[in-house]
């Protein structure tokens, strides 16, 4: 599975996930991060049952109780990055880019 790099925005911080699943439903995570919030969930952040995670409301996913206890702000992007290599791991999705951008 290739490997998903987020840059965060103004905070300047990069993110690199890698996931894989062996029977498309029991998803391995691995990351490594600048940023020091993210960083202290690296612990929690090790695996999920992707139908599990994937078929919930944001916020009573794993990924979201584990990033919400140390990064302090709600619009970082790694919450969504997080669960797009999860669904992408399992085969839910194809791994396809996504962006944000600003257009003043």
């Amino acid at each position: 599975m290739p490997e998903l790099t987020i840059h965060a925005g103004i905070c300047g911080f990069t993110t690199v996930i890698a996931t894989a699943s062996e029977d498309g439903q029991n998803v391995t995570i691995r990351y490594e991060t600048e940023c020091p919030h993210a960083a202290k969930a690296r612990e929690e952040l090790t695996g999920v049952d992707a139908y599990v995670e994937l078929f919930r409301k944001p916020h009573e996913t794993a990924v979201y109780a584990a990033l919400s206890k140390h990064v302090p702000h709600v619009t970082c992007p790694l919450y969504s990055g997080f669960l797009k290599s999860i669904e992408a791991a399992a085969g839910l999705a194809l791994p396809r880019d996504v962006t944000m951008q600003f257009t003043r």
